[in-house]
């Protein structure tokens, strides 16, 4: 009874865990596809290029069959970025021929996604607006979180959870005082916008606050005896202690910085400072005609987080599986 109970709860996990892979799956397959290829609908996740071509007094060019006319085809034919350059053309049957690859792999998606839009500067931007929160969320959230967990001090766990009430505000609540807020210190269009009212987290400071109430009592005392002073106990004792958590919490910030939109979308208007997330917006409507660069683009946009995740994931498992520890 235990095996078959084993059995169907992995089947389940199996099903949940293909349901979240499938879409991935379909965009990074979708983003190795050309366009008319896509546009066939004839295959989901193994890229398969098929097409026409006419020998034009012996040149193959590459061509849209429209019809076919008796003995004759008429078609449209193609340039090198698959535009259409000669509508209509009418032309011999027996010089149209159909080319049949499997699989394609158009690496060269990516490419032209990169080069359609400045991504280059979006990821820039995006990397020095996450790495600088990130710093920001660290330093805030360990000397408040250490504060909440270790210090004793009148209203302490009042200014807590009234902190922590501040997390069921949802976003669009407080985005126009945000903003008039911010264009009174001038701080639209610059990264000042983007970067110092999220120098604080308030999930990082909870994650922390948890982490140190669990740290065995013993360390401090015996830390105090030894004349170890407040920031002594925080630098030499609990941040090396806290090596998963503070992983942990770098994942969530990176991630949340990263696919930020919203918030730089409203107070950010110069094109040379768009994040990426807000950049891929634009692009869409570039590009919303070429399904095959935006999945690309979206792609090479998701890659580092998922880089990151794979590298951290060990730290992120052993911050969890010490959160049970008890004073």
């Amino acid at each position: 009874m235990d095996k078959l109970r084993s059995i169907i709860t992995y089947l389940i996990l199996i099903l949940f865990g293909l349901t979240m892979v499938v879409p991935f799956l379909w965009m990074i397959s979708t983003s190795l596809m050309t366009q008319s290829e896509f546009n066939k609908q004839e295959t989901l996740f193994i890229p398969k290029e098929e097409y026409h071509v006419w020998d034009n007094k012996g040149v193959e060019e590459r061509i849209l069959l429209v019809m076919e006319k008796g003995e004759n085809s008429v078609i449209h034919v193609l340039d090198e970025d698959l535009l259409i350059i000669d509508e209509y053309k009418e032309v011999p049957s027996s010089q149209v021929s159909t080319v049949r690859k499997k699989p394609s792999f158009q690496i060269s998606n990516y490419v032209k996604a990169f080069k359609k839009v400045p991504f280059g500067l979006y990821f820039y931007n995006t990397i020095y607006v996450s790495i600088a929160s990130l710093i920001g969320v660290l330093f805030t959230s360990l000397l408040s979180a250490y504060a909440f967990a270790r210090m004793e001090f009148k209203g302490r766990d009042f200014f807590f959870y009234l902190f922590l009430s501040m997390m069921m505000v949802p976003q669009p609540i407080y985005m126009i005082s945000s903003y008039v807020l911010l264009d009174k210190l001038n701080w639209l269009d610059t990264y000042n916008a983007l970067i110092i009212p999220w120098l604080a987290n308030i999930f990082t400071i909870f994650l922390f606050r948890q982490h140190f109430k669990g740290l065995p009592k013993e360390l401090f005392d015996a830390a105090s005896i030894d004349g170890c002073s407040t920031f002594g106990m925080l630098w030499r004792i609990v941040v090396p202690l806290s090596k998963p958590v503070i992983a942990t919490a770098s994942i969530f910030s990176l991630i949340t910085s990263w696919n930020s939109f919203m918030w730089p979308l409203v107070m950010i208007n110069r094109p040379e400072l768009r994040v990426l997330q807000v950049g891929l917006s634009y692009f869409n409507q570039e590009a919303s005609t070429q399904t095959t660069l935006l999945m690309a683009a979206s792609t090479f946009s998701i890659i580092p987080i998922l880089i990151l995740f794979f590298f951290a994931q060990k730290q992120i498992i052993a911050s969890y599986s010490r959160s049970g520890m008890k004073d």
